[in-house]
């Protein structure tokens, strides 16, 4: 007998399959879940699918640096005590919250929405990079700060950024290896995010 076999109800089969979707969620935990769920509340499982449900449909992206937001303008970039000189370029929002704890950085942002990464078939067209060179050209920014996390593919989006932004006359550079090779940004832990903030140098090739 197979595993789907097992379930004693297709509504419990059903709401297993769909929360072993999730990233880092298999059969066995999507099931254990779902029991849990089925012993609370009803109002509180109400209450936490009518909240997905609102942030998938009203959810916005930031209009400037594509951060999450609630409204056309994030939090950040409508913060007029951030440096507006300097624009920190991460692969994805937890990236963000990660610098954000670190109380070390106080410009602004450009969230990418992932890495250059051809085997996955992502290339510099399928990320915000056009909108962060137009952002650039646009004037007022002074250094670009690229925070991508240092594999093969972060590396790789660093060096085609900085050969698109290396004629604007802007400062770019790269925040120190303080930060293992390999290891996600959104992972590392806040001292040493924070000190590789603040030890950034001038990208090389």
């Amino acid at each position: 007998m197979s595993f789907s076999q097992q379930y004693p109800s297709t509504l419990l089969q059903h709401a297993v399959n769909e929360m072993s979707r999730l990233p880092g969620i298999g059969r066995k935990s999507a099931l254990r879940l779902v029991l849990h769920m089925l012993r609370m509340d009803p109002n509180q499982v109400d209450s936490l699918a009518g909240s997905l449900s609102q942030l998938v449909h009203e959810v916005r992206y930031c209009r400037v640096c594509h951060n999450i937001s609630d409204v056309e303008t994030c939090a950040i970039c409508a913060d007029s005590h951030r440096d507006a000189g300097m624009v920190c370029v991460v692969e994805n929002v937890q990236d963000v919250m990660a610098i954000e704890q670190t109380q070390q950085y106080r410009g602004l942002y450009h969230v990418l929405g992932g890495v250059i990464s051809p085997m996955d078939g992502i290339g510099p067209s399928n990320l915000e990079i056009q909108s962060l060179i137009e952002r650039v050209q646009a004037g007022g920014v002074k250094e670009v700060i690229l925070a991508l996390s240092p594999t093969m593919e972060g590396d790789t989006t660093n060096f085609y950024i900085y050969r698109k932004l290396q004629d604007t006359g802007v400062a770019v550079t790269v925040i120190a290896r303080g930060v293992a090779q390999n290891d996600e940004l959104q992972y590392t832990d806040e001292v040493t995010l924070g000190r590789a903030l603040l030890g950034r140098t001038p990208y090389s090739t």
